[in-house]
């Protein structure tokens, strides 16, 4: 069998937090499929609840820390990502944009990408296709088909979610493991090879 790191962000502020269980469910659904397909897979979770005083450091001073520079590591080295946020006021939080505004225009591109999203209504459920897919469309990486959205009424049952909440999230995750599945490995990242700010700008100081 073959190998494949998965990356799993979840930009949920809440503990315990729906955004992180959708997350959850999400990858157990594609780690299991991804072994129906011969591949094993190895996966590391980017908490952003965790490294929100970072990004904001980030976006004041131009650098990211180096636990902030690990969680950007993991994403952008791996070899199919589940990113799920909360939605507010119709759209992807604040938390979860401004980590994908640390990475490089080109970090993403052609990654593997399954999208999810959490609210307390249906109503935000539109938030997926005319916020979340455009975003990562910019960042040009290959977004599966079925992007998974889940509101309160989806969790009434408990943690194991409505049938319905359950048949997209297998939909998803065997659409994200048909993507990874075909993919060679993803080469290591090199620290080096691309700094978050050049010597130049060092040099006479960065600002925006």
């Amino acid at each position: 069998m073959s190998t494949r790191t998965l990356a799993v962000v979840s930009a949920g502020l809440a503990v315990p937090s729906s955004t992180r269980l959708l997350a959850d469910r999400l990858t157990t659904a594609t780690v299991d499929a991804l072994r129906e397909r011969g591949v094993t897979t190895t996966v590391e979770v980017v908490e952003l609840r965790q490294r929100a005083r970072d990004l904001a450091d980030n976006l004041v001073t131009g650098f990211a820390g180096e636990a902030l520079r690990g969680a950007v590591d993991t994403v952008v080295g791996a070899d199919g990502l589940i990113a799920v946020t909360p939605i507010f006021s119709a759209s992807y939080s604040g938390l979860f944009k401004t980590f994908f505004d640390v990475l490089d225009r080109d970090a993403l591109t052609g990654k593997p990408v399954l999208l999810g999203a959490t609210a307390g209504t249906a109503r935000h459920s539109l938030a997926l296709e005319h916020a979340m897919r455009p975003l990562f469309a910019y960042l040009r990486a290959t977004v599966a088909p079925t992007a998974v959205f889940a509101a309160s009424e989806d969790w009434a049952g408990g943690e194991v979610g409505s049938p319905a909440l359950t048949g997209r999230v297998h939909r998803a995750a065997g659409e994200l493991a048909d993507l990874v599945a075909g993919r060679p490995p993803a080469a290591p990242a090199d620290p080096f090879a691309d700094p978050a700010t050049s010597f130049e700008d060092l040099l006479r100081g960065s600002g925006a």
